[in-house]
This record gives structure tokens, C-alpha cells and sequence, in this order.
């Protein structure tokens, strides 16, 4: 009984995320990649069932994906 409510638990912070707008959670995304020092690169929000790629979240309650891209530097 303990690990279902655990597992519960930890699932509500991923439902939150898919619930977020697009770009809110886009932001957010590019923030922790700027944070981390990232230059070269792209994210792009694109319906669930044409994601390609790295996939780094979901929105619009699952309908969307953020993918994302490291772009080529110069």
C-alpha cells in the first residue's frame, strides 16, 4: 500500500508539467539549458505523434512535445 501512494506521489509532479502551456514549460526548459551553460540549440514544440528526437517535455496535457535540437555551431 505504501509504494502505490509513493508511486502516486511522484507521478503528480509529471501530470503537472503535461497540464502547463507550452510555453511556460518552453521557458522553463531554455532557462535550465541557458543555466547550464547551453549555446547552440533549439526547442521545438510539435504534436506527440510526429516528436523526433530528444525529447525534453510534454504539454498541453499530452498533446504536445518539446524536442530538443543542439544546433551546429559556427
Amino acid at each position: 500500500m505504501k509504494r502505490i501512494i509513493l508511486a502516486a506521489l511522484l507521478t503528480l509532479p509529471t501530470l503537472a508539467a503535461a497540464a502547463k502551456p507550452c510555453d511556460e514549460l518552453k521557458g522553463e526548459i531554455a532557462a535550465k539549458l541557458d543555466g547550464k551553460g547551453v549555446k547552440t540549440y533549439s526547442l521545438d514544440v510539435v504534436p506527440a505523434a510526429e516528436a523526433k528526437g530528444k525529447v525534453v517535455g510534454s504539454c498541453d496535457a499530452g498533446a504536445k512535445r518539446i524536442v530538443y535540437r543542439r544546433a551546429q555551431s559556427l
